[in-house]
């Protein structure tokens, strides 16, 4: 049976013998072919669109009436005479090779393999061949059904995801980088987790435009010369100059004028204020190294600033700490902690000394799990406390990972790390352990609370403002700032300033 009106009967298209050129009967048509007169298209009764039982259907076509969906005889998907045609409907496909049908091997693909245009023949003017459905291409929740169409041409649309069979990827399962970098995507296995955001530079001191040692030390030796000190000078010049802008200053200052800055400053000055001053002059790894002998030397230790600068440093920068140390005091870090600590608490300092914690930035969640596991057994869960389990777990994990032992334990204990420990361990095995958390967690937080507590109560300890506001004043004191608004309710400004 053919389909009356498009294609043409006999004569009509596609072409009979003497196809192309056409002779008479053939493209362009001729009275009674195409385009087609009674009968054709546009269609006339059961022509396209159809009638009843067509596209778009009547009385039982879709969408569908009595019968519901799938329809009935004479729904969707339409029997003869509807659409898509069944055998002998519209459009039969020309052989190939003849005019029309394309060159035998299909065509070429010229890019457009996307869009869908069920029209006419590539061949004819008026579009393109009707292509066939990718077999996922179906109604929501049925099997897929394919359109039938001219064979072995391309689906013009893969399938979609969830349509006809095709599988609907599950989002956040696994191999999906977590949103979140502090919230570890769940899986199973290596998970990588997103870096954290990267919000540019948080210092609050930056290089100083067109800076000139020369010029520099010009200006601070006339703040030295004669008759008292002009503080103010100085202060606005080494305060508006990056440390690698102010150590350079050393050598310029002995080359112009023959005399150690150091020395000349230290004779200008006193009290707390040389004390910053000095600490601006030297690379930060000299800071740490210094801070930390002057914490260790002398009657008592500074135990809060061991903790504070081997916690709260990368693994090459205290690498640079231990080496710096050993050339400028003769003697190495790990032999000047061993001999004025002792205990679980200088086993915990030694070990955040090697400076060979994991800074891999991907998170095996069931290593997490399995760590969580092994502090709660080890902490909570025991008579009495195996701290070297806490030691090996906090000093060798990457952050990231140990963010996620930290969602872990809570979830599976329902205390907080910081509780656990509290309740566990004393002294400064406490506070060294807790500041290793709290740095781990929030390092701008644990800084922000320690400079609270360096400017609470009685007196300030000075010491301890001066570093963290040198050391950090190129790292983070933006966000270390933010945090202090945040947890007391004051600016650091306004704190300092008091």
């Amino acid at each position: 049976m053919s389909y009356p009106g498009y294609p043409p009967q006999a004569g009509g298209y596609p072409p009979q013998p003497g196809a192309y050129p056409q002779q008479p009967g053939a493209y362009p048509p001729q009275p009674g072919v195409y385009p087609p007169q009674a009968g054709g298209y546009p269609p006339q009764p059961s022509g396209y669109p159809p009638q009843p039982g067509g596209y778009p259907p009547q009385a039982g076509g879709y969408p569908p009436q009595a019968g519901g969906y799938p329809p009935q005889a004479g729904g969707y998907p339409p029997q003869a005479g509807g659409y898509p045609p069944q055998a002998g409907g519209y459009p039969q496909a020309p052989p190939q090779g003849s005019w029309g049908g394309g060159p035998v091997g299909g065509y070429p693909s010229i890019g457009l393999d996307s869009l869908s245009n069920p029209g006419y023949n590539a061949g004819m003017p008026g579009g393109t061949m009707p292509q066939q459905q990718g077999s996922g291409m179906g109604y929501p929740g049925q099997p897929g059904q394919p359109m039938p169409g001219y064979p072995g041409a391309p689906s013009p649309n893969p399938p979609m995801a969830g349509y006809g069979g095709a599988p609907a990827p599950m989002p956040g399962y696994p191999k999906v980088p977590s949103p979140n970098p502090s919230m570890p995507a769940y899986g199973g296995g290596g998970m990588p987790i997103a870096p954290p955001v990267n919000r540019g530079f948080r210092g609050t001191i930056t290089d100083f435009p067109g800076a000139d040692p020369l010029k520099d030390v010009e200006v601070l030796r006339k703040a030295m010369k004669g008759f008292g000190t002009d503080e103010q000078a100085i202060i606005d010049l080494l305060g508006s100059r990056s440390n690698k802008q102010r150590v350079p200053l050393l050598r310029a200052y002995k080359t112009s004028y023959g005399k150690d800055l150091i020395k000349d400053l230290h004779s200008e000055l006193s009290g707390d204020f040389r004390k910053l001053v000095m600490a601006t002059l030297k690379s930060p790894a000299e800071f740490d190294a210094s801070e930390l002998h002057s914490a260790i030397k002398g009657a008592g230790t500074d135990e809060a600033c061991l903790i504070e600068i081997l916690s709260s440093r990368s693994n090459a920068e205290i690498k640079e700490i231990n080496s710096v140390y050993k050339a400028e005091y003769k003697k190495s870090l790990e032999d000047a902690i061993s001999g004025d600590t002792s205990g679980h608490f200088r086993r915990l300092l030694i070990s955040l000394a090697q400076g060979n914690r994991d800074e891999r930035e991907t998170v095996d969640i069931s290593l997490a799990k399995q760590d969580a596991q092994a502090l709660y057994a080890a902490g909570e869960n025991k008579l009495g406390t195996d701290e070297s389990k806490f030691n090996a777990i906090l000093c060798a994990r990457s952050k990231p990972h140990l963010r996620a032992v930290f969602l872990e334990y809570q979830q599976m204990c329902g205390r907080d790390i910081e509780k656990s420990i509290s309740r566990e361990m004393s002294g400064d095995l406490e506070s060294g352990m807790l500041a290793v958390v709290k740095c781990i967690k929030n390092t701008s937080a644990y800084f922000a609370e320690r400079l609270y507590k360096a400017m609470k109560g009685a007196g300030t300890k000075d010491t301890t403002l001066i570093r963290i506001m040198v050391s950090r004043s190129e790292v983070d004191m933006l966000d270390i700032r933010q945090e202090y608004v945040k947890n007391y309710g004051k600016s650091l400004y306004t704190h300092i300033s008091v």
